[in-house]
């Protein structure tokens, strides 16, 4: 009887222990597939979107943007830099020039003394690249994830920045550019600035220009991606298309994707191409950007971003979404990181 028994109880341990090990190895297995086969799924996605040839119509329709360093207003550059800068992009599709004049104040203010040789950039290029644009390149940190930066939510903030953009089109400058970040999904006060800016420079005449944050690849991703690390790195596509219509130039910085391989960010280019074409209107330039950089942390992956691969997905996107888009180009980030096959990939792929 004791014998029965103890085996009985030896046997009743030995299930409650499986049972122990069983289930957090189910567990385990369970959170795996949650999370392995949906990137799985996603990368394959991403690298079958990469496949196909775009075809005709898809080259550059000569309005393609660079971002220049402040070296070009703070007196750094000369004459013979200059000279060299347009024998490099000659016979290419660059018509914007977003020339750096601030960071902006955390008030919104832009001190004067941030761009003394912006007269002569200005001058030089009407001269020397007759029909390019000169843009102002202003931006600034925002406060959205942290206690310091610019607060778009105060009214005399908002002021200020316009104030700033009618100082910097007082200079001489052909438009304005913003960058602002990191600059969440849904913010209503940044839509207000820009209703603001646009009617200033509607009456000058001249392009308000904005670079947007890429959209979110999947609806819940920035919900999911915000409550993990209450950061921001995607818009809603509705709210890309709420920029859009509110400016006349909207480039995508299509780049620090996370991606590791170079099929995977040539994929999601060409969808974040597509994304964007679905809500940007045909009166508003979207441009597309490229990877001028070579930096690697794990945002930017510098062998997986590169310049062919976001050509190529660029094309893909437009020739799949809308190929015969004219107001379409892509935007080189930045010249002061550029080397020359980002110059030769550009010009091989793009023209």
């Amino acid at each position: 009887m004791r014998g029965r028994t103890g085996r009985a109880v030896a046997a009743v341990r030995k299930r409650a222990a499986r049972f122990r090990w069983t289930w957090p190895r189910r567990i385990a297995l369970g959170l795996v597939l949650v999370i392995v086969v949906p990137v799985l799924t996603a990368g394959s996605a991403l690298r079958l979107n990469f496949t196909g040839d775009p075809g005709d119509g898809t080259l550059t329709r000569g309005r393609d943007a660079i971002w220049l360093g402040h070296a070009w207003v703070d007196g750094r550059k000369k004459d013979a830099d200059l000279a060299a800068f347009a024998a490099r992009i000659k016979g290419t599709g660059i018509k914007d020039l977003y020339v750096h004049a601030g960071p902006l104040e955390h008030d919104g203010t832009l001190p004067a003394a941030r761009y003394p040789r912006a007269r002569w950039l200005i001058e030089a290029v009407h001269r020397t690249l007759p029909g390019l644009r000169v843009q102002a390149w202003l931006g600034d940190r925002l406060a959205s994830e942290g206690p310091d930066g610019l607060r778009l939510e105060r009214a005399a903030s908002r002021d200020a920045v316009t104030a700033s953009a009618r100082q910097i089109l007082d200079a001489g400058f052909d438009g304005v550019h913003f960058d602002l970040e990191p600059l969440h999904s849904g913010d209503a006060h940044y839509l207000s600035l820009l209703d603001g800016l646009h009617a200033l420079t509607r009456a000058r005449g001249v392009p308000l220009s904005v670079a947007a944050h890429q959209i979110a690849p999947l609806p819940a991703a920035q919900t999911v991606l915000g409550g993990l690390t209450g950061r921001g790195k995607w818009w809603s596509q509705k709210y890309f298309g709420q920029v859009a219509r509110r400016v006349d130039q909207i480039a995508v910085m299509s780049y620090d994707t996370w991606m590791p391989l170079e099929g995977l960010f040539g994929g999601y280019v060409a969808e974040q191409t597509s994304l964007a074409l679905e809500v940007t209107p045909r009166s508003t330039d979207l441009l597309m950007g490229l990877p001028f950089f070579h930096e690697n942390d794990l945002g930017h992956h510098g062998s997986a971003e590169t310049v062919a691969a976001a050509v190529r997905g660029t094309r893909l996107g437009l020739a799949r979404t809308d190929r015969g888009r004219e107001r379409f180009g892509v935007a080189l980030y930045v010249d002061f990181a550029a080397r020359d096959a980002d110059w030769a990939a550009y010009r091989a792929g793009w023209h």
